[in-house]
């Protein structure tokens, strides 16, 4: 049958394909030389090994030559990139596989319409062409099944309407009746015809030459040659209309750039959500990492906001903004106990300074107390009226003693509330009133307050006297241990500290004093906190790299488990970038949601805490919320690409094999 009077649409010249097998390479195909021409229907014949699919696969682009030129419709195909190539399968050429391959997740009509998604056709326009190509195969009634609500027959329908999708001039059918009875495959041998009566370049790979007899032209390929090239008298088919499977002529307008992306971006998403669904324990134990990982970093974080707020609390409630005054160097200072410079004169002319809010002088001693038969050490503290004002005492019963207390050097006692059970266990009655010993002082209690401490509480009981008091009763000297000294709320408690310090020496003539801030406390606990916090959330970020880390195994395996479904959308005209894409979305998809869930469970761990009546509450930073649920997507991003990326570069005939 002579075809000189057809374009060449396919032209093969000393083609050569070899294979590693160890140290040597297997030449599977040998010098192939073939021209197909436009509109011809041909069969590729021969026993298996042969070559003829290799030799397929190099004819739909799936496969490269060693060497030797492939030029389709005059293109050389080995100048051609991967795109390039994707390019032309999707838009030049139809495949038929012989196991089908349709995806399982997807209906007939999805699995029709993906060449056209990646085409970047539009939603009508696909759905439309995809429905009619159906229709007119006879598998309307089955446009939303899945494969595996079909039978061999129907599914090679679909894969039929899916190589007509684009309107591709080359349909390629590899073993096409190959897994069907003789029934189905006389039916897909009818349609094949009808396909070919529209002018479609149609070659069939097959090993029955019964089938081979149905083509215009018969190729028959043994050990990689071609052992003849001859025209053929096709065979009688069964009866059809060739209008039946006839289709319009799909409109070469596409959509637009930004159109297209969405749409092969809404398939991928839409292919990831099928796929972590069908997976749906897999899917949960990859985010498994994420959501501890997550939950992890937000709770730490919370829990040092929280700590830190609740110690600086308690040092606000010991008086913020305070400076304490010392004799002596430092409290490593073995002379400080001899300094008697720093006096009671002090304090109250450092109380007539402007930045001063209340100055106390103080004075210790250890003494006993007794009440009846009760006696207990305790410590007397010597403090002027106030004190309780710069140590932010709260009065909870009776009443404070005065300045005219401590002018008078009145006995006046005020006790700490842990005190009163200690001192009157058997008694109901309010202690104010009573008179108990200290040391041979017998002293009126006047108030209780409380006073909120850092750190455990003292073993022994305290009680407050002026510290007049203190000094004539049972220290017998004016000298005072310490000054403390509250500062204005307006005014800086570094600048007061500096004002101190140059008041004392000019009425000292010396610096035999030193000054701890309480503010310098508060930065070094703020700054510890933070040590603290950082550390801990390091630790849980290892934990959340460990979920990633998952993440990128899961993936992996995940892509060899998708390999066959790589090939089929490589086949049928995705890109690399298409793949890389799929599976890049489906990683950021689980550490999203992994990273969402994880951010429920370290707020439930704030909630566990407020109902348990813990003695402090977890604070939450939005801050560290929006940087964990960033580096959730950036873990999905980072530990995905490999994978991804490892899809994206598979072999389409090396993928199509791994069924």
């Amino acid at each position: 049958m002579e075809n000189t009077h057809k374009d060449a649409v396919i032209v093969l010249k000393d083609v050569i394909r070899e294979f590693p097998a160890g140290e040597t390479n297997v030449r599977v195909l040998k010098g192939i030389d073939l021209t197909i021409h436009r509109g011809e229907m041909v069969a590729i014949v021969g026993a298996s090994g042969s070559g003829k699919s290799t030799l397929m696969n190099i004819l739909g682009c799936l496969d490269r030559p060693s060497s030797g030129s492939y030029k389709v419709s005059g293109k050389e195909t080995s100048q051609l990139s991967a795109d390039e190539l994707s390019a032309l399968r999707r838009d030049h050429f139809g495949f038929i596989f012989q196991r089908y391959h349709l995806l399982g997740e997807l209906t007939a009509l999805d699995n029709v319409e993906i060449p056209a998604i990646y085409a970047g056709r539009s939603p009508a326009e696909r759905e439309k062409r995809a429905t009619a190509l159906l229709e007119r195969l006879g598998m309307g009634e089955r446009i939303t099944h899945r494969p595996g609500q079909l039978s061999g027959g129907q599914q090679q329908r679909v894969s039929i309407a899916r190589a007509l999708m684009n309107n591709g001039e080359v349909i390629l059918a590899d073993e096409p009746t190959g897994a069907l009875d003789s029934h189905s495959g006389e039916e897909v041998l009818r349609i094949l015809e009808e396909i070919h009566a529209e002018g479609r370049t149609i070659i069939i790979v097959t090993h029955d030459m019964s089938v081979a007899k149905k083509a215009e032209r018969i190729i028959e390929i043994s050990d990689g040659e071609i052992l003849s090239d001859k025209p053929n008298q096709p065979t009688e088919v069964a009866t059809g209309h060739a209008d039946e499977v006839a289709t319009e002529v799909v409109s070469n307008k596409k959509i637009g750039l930004l159109r297209s992306f969405f749409d092969r971006f809404h398939e991928a998403f839409r292919m990831a959500l099928l796929s972590m669904n069908a997976h749906r324990m897999r899917t949960f134990l990859t985010m498994l990492g994420v959501i501890i990982g997550i939950a992890a970093v937000v709770s730490m974080v919370a829990l040092g906001n929280g700590t830190q707020k609740q110690i600086l609390e308690n040092i606000n409630s010991l008086g913020s903004n305070t400076l304490n005054i010392f004799a002596g160097k430092s409290f490593a200072d073995m002379r400080s106990g001899k300094v008697t410079t720093l006096v009671d004169s002090d304090a109250i002319a450092l109380s007539e300074q402007p930045y001063a809010d209340a100055v106390t002088p103080t004075v210790t001693t250890s003494s006993t107390v007794r009440y009846g038969s009760i006696e207990s050490n305790v410590t007397v503290y010597g403090v002027s009226d106030q004190y309780f004002k710069a140590q932010g005492a709260k009065l909870v019963e009776g009443r404070l003693f005065d300045s005219e207390s401590v002018a008078s050097r009145a006995t006046d006692l005020v006790v700490e509330k842990q005190a009163v059970p200690t001192l009157f266990p058997d008694s109901h009655e309010s202690p104010i009133g009573k008179v108990v010993l200290v040391g041979k002082v017998p002293t009126r209690i006047v108030g209780v307050i409380e006073l909120q401490q850092m750190g455990p509480p003292s073993d022994t009981l305290q009680l407050y006297l002026p510290y007049t008091t203190v000094q004539t009763r049972f220290l017998g000297n004016n000298t005072v241990r310490s000054i403390t000294l509250k500062v204005a709320d307006n005014v800086d408690s570094r600048l007061a500290e500096e004002a101190v310090k140059r008041f004392l020496v000019m009425r000292h003539g010396t610096e035999d004093f030193f000054i701890r801030n309480s503010e310098e406390f508060r930065e070094q606990v703020i700054a510890s906190t933070q040590v603290l916090t950082l550390l801990v959330a390091s630790i849980a970020l290892i934990s959340l790299l460990v979920g990633g880390i998952g993440v990128m195994n899961i993936m992996l395996v995940t892509v060899s488990e998708r390999i066959n479904e790589i090939g089929v959308r490589m086949a049928v005209g995705a890109r690399q970038s298409d793949i890389l894409q799929q599976f890049l979305i489906e990683s950021v998809l689980v550490c999203l949601i992994g990273g969402a869930l994880g951010i429920l469970l370290g707020l439930s761990v704030g909630w566990i805490f407020a109902v348990s009546g813990a003695p402090f509450k977890l604070v939450y930073s939005t801050g560290s919320i929006i940087i964990a649920f960033i580096f959730s997507t950036l873990i999905g991003i980072g530990f995905g690409f490999l994978p991804a990326r490892n899809a994206s570069k598979l072999d389409p005939v090396a993928a199509l094999a791994r069924d």
